[in-house]
């Protein structure tokens, strides 16, 4: 009965938070592509939350199938000429005149490449949304970027700090709080920084390079960031709070929706360039365990952490591999070029090669799960 207590609290804490967010996340997704495509005049046949056998469902009134399916790891949208639900390939043949006028491929390449970005936006809104209203109900939470204390024989001592700075610009980027330079220390890790702080109202340069620091997280995962040794008193007193209107909030919320894709960007180049490990590559393991996680920390964490993932599928998704939103993108503009759409050998070659790659990084991201896993249960790693 323990063990049984156990699973229960693990696939409660682990798997349903998990599937709760993501279901919200495509939902939004799907109903950008959706929304746009009944604006567009594109027939949408089916409108799905997940894969597989549907649970429940019913028709709308414009003849719209919403369905809940058992697998619910993605969704999609539809159309009336789709072979697949992945939307590859078209047919028209059976189709009347008139469900021919709604078929997504009779649509000019704009009206196609507007119902395809249209998903990524859609995530991009939502994040943007969730930001700014937190941004005007909870305010802006800024911890100055002073120096409380520096580690003897660090970088920091090395280059001179004192108990008192304050930073005010790395390498001519403007530092307006403690997270900014924790931020951009972090990920120069071994490359020489310019620091340009304020001591008793004068402005100096003070030059260092953060140390490598290689650690583990929770997860097992292997992580290098840099450090110079400036220390940082997180107490509630030091923290102030400013109030922003509407406008700020939207403004500020449009900052951390790019903010969040400018770090996936960089943290997938430092892999690639192997500044970090590829062990960081997570997948739905790894997902739903920092959700479980973040949850236990209120309301307010888990609504930046959906904005987050939301921000990062948008992004991910405009990647330029056929099979996703990026993929079509690139094969429209490829047709808005040359005045005509790529073969169809072109285009079955792409999707070939996409599937190939997307089903290879699942591969490898699952495996990064299971051995993170493996190295907490046996202690290894």
């Amino acid at each position: 009965m323990d063990f049984l207590a156990t699973l229960a609290t693990w696939i409660w804490q682990y798997g349903i938070m998990f599937l709760l967010v993501l279901t919200l996340v495509v939902f939004i997704h799907e109903l950008g592509h959706f929304l746009v495509a009944r604006w567009c005049g594109v027939t949408v046949k089916a409108f799905s939350i997940g894969f597989g056998p549907e649970i429940y469902g019913f028709y709308d009134k414009h003849g719209t199938r919403w369905r809940f399916a058992w697998i619910p790891l993605g969704g999609y949208v539809k159309f009336i000429d789709d072979d697949n639900a992945s939307s590859q390939g078209s047919s028209t043949k059976g189709l009347t005149a008139s469900e021919r006028a709604g078929a997504f491929h009779s649509k000019p390449v704009s009206s196609r490449a507007a119902v395809v970005a249209a998903g990524p936006i859609a995530n991009f809104l939502l994040a943007t949304v969730l930001y700014a209203a937190l941004n005007m109900t909870v305010g802006i939470r800024v911890l100055p970027a002073l120096v409380d204390g520096v580690v003897p024989n660090s970088p920091a001592a090395q280059a001179g700090f004192q108990p008192g700075d304050q930073v005010v610009a790395i390498n001519n980027t403007v530092i307006e709080k403690f997270e900014d330079l924790q931020r951009i220390v972090g990920s120069s890790a071994g490359e020489p920084l310019a620091f340009t702080i304020e001591r008793n109202g004068e402005k100096l340069t003070l030059n260092a390079t953060p140390n490598v620091d290689e650690q583990r997280d929770a997860f097992g995962r292997t992580f290098r960031r840099g450090l110079i040794g400036i220390q940082r008193t997180m107490s509630a007193d030091k923290v102030r709070t400013v109030d922003v209107g509407i406008p700020q909030a939207i403004l500020l919320g449009v900052g951390e929706t790019y903010s969040n894709i400018s770090q996936t960007i960089a943290g997938l180049w430092d892999i690639v360039t192997r500044r970090q490990s590829a062990e960081q590559m997570g997948g739905p393991i790894m997902m739903a365990e920092v959700t479980a996680k973040v949850a236990e920390l209120g309301w307010e964490p888990m609504l930046r952490w959906i904005a987050f993932i939301s921000a990062n599928i948008g992004f991910l998704n405009l990647l330029p591999i056929p099979v996703l939103d990026g993929g079509h993108l690139l094969f429209y503009g490829y047709e808005a070029v040359r005045r005509k759409p790529a073969s169809e050998r072109m285009q079955q070659m792409g999707f070939q090669v996409g599937l190939a790659v997307l089903m290879m990084l699942v591969v490898f991201v699952n495996f990064n799960d299971i051995m993170n896993v493996w190295r907490r249960i046996t202690g290894t790693g």
